[in-house]
């Protein structure tokens, strides 16, 4: 695991992108799964604004790590804000995005995108398995749309498995632990002062896979990545940044 630590929501941004034209040059097709939030949308800008000519984007495939069970043009569709911010502005073909469903039924859905998943992905383990997930957490310690009272769902069978939000009984599609963790890269993007103490007890405390998703993500044969800003960082001790490699800023006194 490597911590990196960046200034601001808008440098994780760019550093992200950084690393996206390194790591998928060497590859004729790069398998992506895509998380929600506002740092993910930062993100997206940030490529559609500045690497159009950057990236090979007809080598680019995309997925999605959750969703939320909604029409593609919900406000809180996460396909519906990536094809605002990022599909449409760089005009992605069609036949590289493979989105969830959101409109259909849960129970149908799941096993439905599970499918697609395994007819386009190279398989390793016996399972699929992608190139680059990008995860957030939640200031519970759930990520995907597994939370911390459905702790179960992590290690289901399933590659996909519908999820219930646990206050708004919002029900979702997820990705489970074992295909997450199948993946080449597994990249944290984390911000804001509100996520600094569950990111503190996420890396450092020592039960914490025992409550929170999060701490469970470890994947099998490949690399992990969390890029955090100098305020979801605070928290975070000197000693455990170093480490994990991190770079700074490192706070003052941590």
């Amino acid at each position: 695991m490597e911590v990196q630590i960046l200034p601001t929501k808008q440098a994780v941004a760019e550093a992200l992108s950084e690393y996206l034209v390194a790591w998928c040059q060497s590859r004729e097709a790069y398998h992506l799964a895509l998380s929600g939030g506002s740092t993910p949308k930062i993100w997206f800008d940030h490529m559609a604004a500045h690497f159009r000519e950057q990236l090979p984007w007809d080598a680019l495939h995309w997925y999605w790590g959750d969703e939320r069970c909604v029409p593609p043009d919900h406000p809180e569709s996460n396909y519906g804000m990536t094809a605002r911010h990022l599909l449409e502005p760089l005009g992605i073909a069609p036949d590289r995005v493979h989105r969830v469903h959101g409109e259909a039924r849960p129970d149908d859905e799941a096993p439905r995108y599970a499918g697609v998943l395994e007819a386009l992905l190279p398989q390793a383990h016996e399972m699929p398995q992608f190139d680059l997930v990008i995860l957030g957490m939640g200031d519970d310690g759930h990520t995907a749309s597994v939370f911390p009272h459905q702790m179960g769902l992590w290690d289901a069978p399933e590659g996909c498995v519908v999820a219930t939000h646990p206050e708004s009984g919002q029900k979702r599609i997820s990705l489970t632990g074992p295909w997450i963790n199948n993946a080449r890269r597994v990249v944290f993007l984390v911000t804001g002062a509100s996520k600094a103490e569950m990111v503190r007890e996420v890396l450092e405390g020592p039960e914490a896979a025992k409550h929170y998703p999060a701490a469970r993500v470890s994947p099998t044969d490949g690399k992990l990545l969390w890029l955090l800003d100098a305020e979801a960082a605070a928290g975070l001790s000197a000693e455990f940044i170093a480490s994990c490699g991190g770079i700074g800023p490192v706070l003052p006194g941590k």
